[in-house]
């Protein structure tokens, strides 16, 4: 592996726990909460599928990610415009994009999303794919919920997922 391939990351504190950020040349490719259970599933597959290692430091594509995230906490930002780079199988890929459409301020449930990927039996796998997401906000897996439309797990903890969810539906003041 290339020493010189880097995913340069640094810290994000956030209303509802701290984030860690990275970027891979001009993208974004993580967005993960610090306190995840198993981070290393996400850390090994893209220092495997970009062939790079972590390093620290502050990039421009950090810089207007935290800025982006800043908005989005406390000024509104319904939308994100950093340049994302999904590493992931094309499956995980088509889940991730699929989450892209889920409007601000609504949800959906796994079922839902596994129709709209044209999969509808394929409700454990979507699950499996969102819990794969390494963007976390930025692609809002935090809009998926259960069936019965309850809160289901997420990887900065339900207690973020249901802070995410009212910000969103302005329960949460500006």
């Amino acid at each position: 592996m290339e020493t010189s391939r880097k995913i340069w990351t640094c810290r994000y504190l956030s209303p509802c726990g701290e984030l860690t950020l990275g970027s891979f040349g001009d993208r974004l490719c993580l967005c993960d909460w610090a306190g995840t259970k198993h981070p290393e599933r996400v850390d090994r597959r893209l220092q495997r599928l970009l062939q790079a290692r972590y390093a620290e430091g502050v990039t421009e594509i950090t810089q207007e990610a935290a800025r982006q995230l800043d908005e989005y906490f406390h000024a509104g930002r319904t939308s994100f415009t950093v340049p994302l780079l999904f590493a992931g199988t094309e499956f995980q890929q088509a889940t991730w994009n699929s989450l892209l459409s889920i409007p601000y301020g609504q949800t959906c449930s796994y079922i839902e999303q596994a129709r709209q990927l044209g999969r509808p039996t394929a409700v454990r796998a979507v699950a499996n794919a969102n819990g794969a997401n390494a963007l976390s906000i930025f692609v809002p897996c935090h809009r998926v919920v259960g069936a019965d439309r309850l809160l289901t797990g997420y990887a900065g903890g339900l207690e973020a997922k249901q802070f995410l969810l009212d910000l969103e539906s302005g329960l949460h003041g500006r």
